[in-house]
């Protein structure tokens, strides 16, 4: 395998994971529980139409050098908003709707993040 392509798909790992991680939820939610699941990507797809969200994630993973950042930083974010629906003071949030804020987040900011890696190959 060419050296600059090894060079790539090695900095891309984590973006492939993500992406992975998406599919294997989206997978085992259809076989252990799919009505949950059909919900949460119901409402995901219906997020793709919010084009501020789509800006900010495609930003993100386009512009922050470092994804691990990326990554943590928007499990963070979902970690403190979800306790924040635990405690009560959030009481117009879901879990399901979070959670599929979470996934169309990471996916465009992975996504966005892979062209980024992809736009330095060159033939």
């Amino acid at each position: 395998m060419n050296e600059q392509l090894k060079t790539i798909l090695n900095k891309a790992k984590l973006n492939f994971i993500v992406l992975a991680a998406i599919l294997l939820i989206a997978v085992l939610g259809k076989i252990s529980y799919p009505a949950l699941t059909n919900t949460i990507f119901e409402t995901a797809d219906k997020l793709v139409s919010d084009l501020i969200l789509i800006f900010v994630a495609i930003t993100l993973g386009a512009f922050i050098p470092n994804f691990k950042l990326v990554v943590l930083g928007a499990i963070g974010a979902f970690i403190a908003a979800m306790l924040a629906i635990y405690l009560g003071i959030f009481t117009y949030l879901t879990s399901e709707y979070l959670f599929s804020v979470l996934i169309v987040v990471l996916g465009f900011a992975s996504i966005a993040n892979l062209y980024r890696h992809y736009r330095e190959f060159k033939l």
